[in-house]
């Protein structure tokens, strides 16, 4: 997860694609991988970027190993289906 950053107690990072359609269907999968962990992502779009925020709210708001899990399963998500050798 290291291309994510550490803000406020939470992991932040943000995806960009080449257009709308793009980024909400790794919305979907990102949704997908969080439902099957029951740890779901703060997620905000604007056209073609995704911002994902991860904390874990019944630990206090703070970062534990559910965030780093789904974090680095987020990055195989978009390194599989969306990073095209970027």
């Amino acid at each position: 997860y290291f291309m994510w950053s550490e803000t406020n107690n939470k992991l932040e990072r943000t995806f960009e694609f080449k257009d709308f359609k793009e980024s909400i269907a790794f919305i979907q999968l990102v949704a997908f991988a969080a439902e099957k962990m029951d740890h779901h992502p703060e997620i905000y779009n604007l056209y073609n970027k995704v911002e994902l925020k991860l904390c874990t709210h019944s630990a206090g708001d703070t970062i534990t190993a559910k965030d780093k899990k789904l974090a680095a399963e987020i990055d195989v998500i978009y390194d599989g289906h969306f990073n095209n050798g970027k």
